[in-house]
């Protein structure tokens, strides 16, 4: 009886889990600020309660739907009322700035100077001679403006105009034909084996991935091992 009820709350959990992070949206799995972070382990702790709690699950399920929903408000504050974002999310802090370091903002920022240069490394930057500007973002990330001497050379530079690039539209995905994505195209499967027979295929099962370029009119396939 204990093994049904512990399946039982399990999947409860992972239904609230699932239902509640949607809801806060992808943000909560991605970029976190501080009040994501607290919440995010608070929310999984919960979550883990939930699934064993036999007696009473309803407590941990309330406190797991008050979490989501305080997360929730506040992210709509900051998104209605700008000037809660300061005091919610923080504040980007310039660390380094035309070759000055502002050594109160790396103490405001909780890093040392070799944290700091390590975040640098991770963007690339060996030498901060290099850079114009450092912003250490309130989610913990360094952003780098890097001076116009060495940041890469754009086709603006170089006077070129390149080619617009475009997204393919995938045609088969593990051997199976994406129905949809050809009728939005308005080509036919006919035509789809057409173009895999000329590229020496004879089924789609041999196929692992198949792109269609519309602007370039080009089929990419990508055969399975």
């Amino acid at each position: 009886m204990d093994i049904i009820k512990v399946t039982l709350t399990a999947l409860l959990s992972v239904a609230a889990l699932f239902i509640i992070t949607k809801i806060m949206g992808h943000k909560q799995v991605a970029q976190l600020d501080f009040f994501d972070y607290v919440s995010g382990i608070t929310i999984g702790s919960i979550g883990a309660e939930l699934a064993t709690e036999l007696e009473e699950p309803y407590r941990p399920l309330v406190a797991l739907i008050v979490y989501g929903c305080v997360s929730v408000l506040l992210n709509l504050c900051t998104q209605k009322l700008p000037r809660t974002r300061k005091f919610i999310n923080g504040t980007p802090t310039i660390l380094l700035e035309n070759d000055k370091l502002y050594r109160e903002n790396l103490k405001k920022a909780k890093l040392d100077l070799s944290e700091f240069m390590l975040l640098c490394r991770e963007q690339g930057y060996f030498d901060i001679s290099e850079i114009q500007v450092a912003v250490y973002e309130h989610n913990g990330k360094l952003s780098i403006l890097p001076k116009a001497s060495s940041r890469p050379a754009t086709p603006n530079d170089l006077n070129i105009t390149p080619k617009e690039a475009h997204i393919g539209t995938e045609l088969i995905m593990d051997g199976r034909i994406m129905g949809e994505n050809l009728s939005r195209l308005g080509k036919s499967e006919a035509w789809l084996m057409t173009q895999i027979k000329k590229q020496g295929y004879a089924d789609t099962s041999e196929i692992l991935l198949c792109i269609y370029r519309k602007e370039e009119k080009r089929v990419t396939i990508y055969g399975c091992d």
